[in-house]
């Protein structure tokens, strides 16, 4: 597996993003879908990194949208064939290195309440539950998470 940051606008990796969609659109109401599309993955200010396999098909990816005060995780999908192998655990590893590069040491998430395996990932990755943040609302729907990761030395 190769992971590095590439641009979201290709094909496979649209490809990826719609899967997320058909997976997450059908358990929420429409108001409380709060992913980014292609465009906003495409900013400056975004880290997109994307996981693919030994011929280069696109398993797996993950954006850090970096502000003033935190990096907030946006759009980790693993494809499910893949899952269980490590996939989601270097995406984000890769992630918090290259944010802490970027002098961003605390890490901010939102994800839905049925999405239980996610849940459970990043508690294990040493995210704990927080209050909503930046312009999101109160949700039932949603959880909200966060993770102090340690300055890059580099």
């Amino acid at each position: 597996m190769n992971i590095s940051l590439e641009h979201p606008a290709q094909p496979d990796v649209v490809a990826l993003i719609e899967e997320l969609d058909a997976y997450q659109k059908p358990l929420y109401p429409p108001e409380c879908h709060y992913g980014i599309d292609i465009a906003a993955l495409a900013q400056p200010q975004v880290l997109f990194a994307v996981a693919r396999d030994e011929v280069r098909r696109a398993v797996g990816c993950a954006a850090v949208v970096l502000g003033a005060d935190y990096g907030e995780i946006k759009r980790m999908f693993v494809r499910p064939q893949h899952r269980g192998g490590g996939v989601a655990r270097a995406l984000l590893a890769y992630l918090e290195a290259r944010a802490a590069a970027q002098a961003c040491t605390l890490l901010m998430l939102e994800t839905g309440i049925y999405q239980y395996e996610a849940l459970a990932f990043y508690e294990r990755a040493g995210f704990e539950r927080c209050a909503a943040f930046g312009d999101y609302p109160q949700d039932p729907f949603s959880v909200f998470m966060r993770k102090r990761v340690a300055a890059s030395q580099a």
